[in-house]
């Protein structure tokens, strides 16, 4: 019955461990009943309540087999005194007494003994494993239990059930800075060509500047494979503590960018795997509309010491590298929707919707590889560059970890301080 206990309260151990690696739920939708774990959500509450209800349980289990064991090891010890006895008794009585049929009698009661004493110490060796095991177990009902109390901690406020949204509204988010807005979090905008307002990130620095975010990369929790519907209308999870992934949308990202006469300019910013951060500025940024398939077209690269990978890279395989990678002037194509320059699909080698040409030296739509290196052999049957990419700053095998893409007219680009001061900014850090 040990081990089958001992299994139980390992598979619990698991679960439990499982559990506690929920920290936050989904932080974009109302507390959700779960698996058993009661209501859950950014404060954990409910995997708290769910391993506190559960550890006494554990713990009578533990303390059960440990009684159990406890009672083997007593058994064995007597055991091997009786073994002990035996033998004595046996080869004295082997001394004493001439050779006939009681002596070949001790004989076969003696290799019966030896064969019983291997038994034990077999037995000794289980029980000592066990033994093992259960401190091991003890040891992490421990740290559950200061999991638990921590978790209690972080649960000093009830679940939310919806996100702050700021009530200024604008035409985006620098007009919002105009209009007093001071606070990076979600907002409401509605460009002079919308129909109706949507939710957009908001980051506003210091000096009053209002970046519309379109684009956050964090650490792949967002799948970017997605179709051109998805990518029209945008996916993702907008937050107001900016720490989840999301696409904007195709369509806003147009709107935002059509429905001024003030030059927009699109900034990107950079994070690798050591935390070296660099930006990148296209000036005069546009998207244009569902009918043209979204297609990108900017004035000139402005600056930034990531490089200018939009123009294009000659990747030294032919001399046409160059002009078939530059971003300029690209229809957006996605899995199910082929507008690139290549005979086949880039969006479909990538999985995942980009201005591709054949096929591109900047993809931040790309797969995501923790680590950031990858191989061609990742890369696919043809060796493309699926990784999220910007080849002016790392090589075509060397995912990043964080991108932003993000708006602002050209007028409050160098506000303030210049351009370095938006990449103190980057990520609300």
């Amino acid at each position: 019955m040990a081990p089958s206990r001992l299994a139980t309260a390992g598979g619990l151990l698991l679960l439990l461990s499982f559990s506690s690696a929920q920290i936050r739920g989904d932080n974009s939708a109302p507390c959700t009943p779960h698996d058993n774990f009661g209501t859950y959500c950014p404060t954990t509450c409910g995997v708290a309540d769910y391993m506190l209800r559960y550890r006494p349980e554990v713990d009578r289990d533990l303390e059960n087999m440990q009684h159990k064991l406890d009672t083997s090891t007593n058994l064995t010890e007597g055991a091997e005194q009786k073994i002990v006895y035996m033998k004595d008794s046996t080869l004295s009585a082997q001394k004493n007494t001439l050779p006939d049929p009681y002596y070949k009698r001790s004989t076969g009661m003696l290799e019966d003994i030896v064969r019983f004493e291997k038994t034990s110490i077999a037995q000794e060796q289980q029980i000592f494993e066990l033994q093992n095991i259960i401190s091991s177990n003890e040891r992490r009902m421990s740290d559950l239990k200061q999991l638990s109390i921590q978790l209690q901690q972080r649960c000093t406020e009830p679940c939310k059930e919806s996100v702050e949204i700021q009530s200024l509204t604008g035409t985006d988010c620098q007009d919002i800075a105009n209009r007093g807005g001071t606070t990076s979090g979600l907002y409401y905008v509605k460009p002079a060509k919308a129909t109706e307002q949507f939710l957009v990130y908001c980051e506003i620095d210091e000096f009053r500047r209002g970046f519309t975010v379109i684009q956050r990369r964090r650490d792949g929790s967002e799948d970017f494979h997605k179709d051109w519907i998805q990518y029209k209308n945008g996916f993702g999870h907008l937050s107001p503590d900016d720490t989840t992934e999301f696409w904007l949308g195709n369509e806003k990202i147009h709107l935002l960018t059509t429905s001024t006469t003030m030059p927009t300019v699109l900034r990107i910013e950079l994070v690798d795997w050591q935390g070296i951060k660099k930006y990148a500025d296209y000036t005069m940024f546009r998207v244009g509309s569902e009918g043209d398939m979204y297609r990108l077209t900017y004035g000139y690269f402005l600056g930034g010491d990531a490089g200018d990978a939009f123009d294009g890279f000659d990747f030294g395989d032919d001399p046409s590298d160059k002009f078939y990678t530059s971003h300029n002037g690209m229809q957006f194509s996605t899995v199910d929707k082929d507008n690139d320059k290549y005979q086949g699909s880039c969006a479909q080698q990538d999985g995942s919707g980009w201005w591709m040409n054949r096929c591109h030296a900047a993809h931040l739509n790309g797969k995501y590889y923790q680590g950031g290196t990858y191989t061609e052999k990742d890369a696919g049957e043809f060796g493309f560059d699926n990784g999220i990419i910007w080849v002016t700053w790392h090589n075509r095998w060397y995912s990043l970890k964080e991108t932003t893409m993000k708006l602002i007219p050209l007028s409050r680009i160098t506000a303030g301080g210049g351009q370095q001061t938006g990449v103190k900014q980057f990520g609300g850090l």
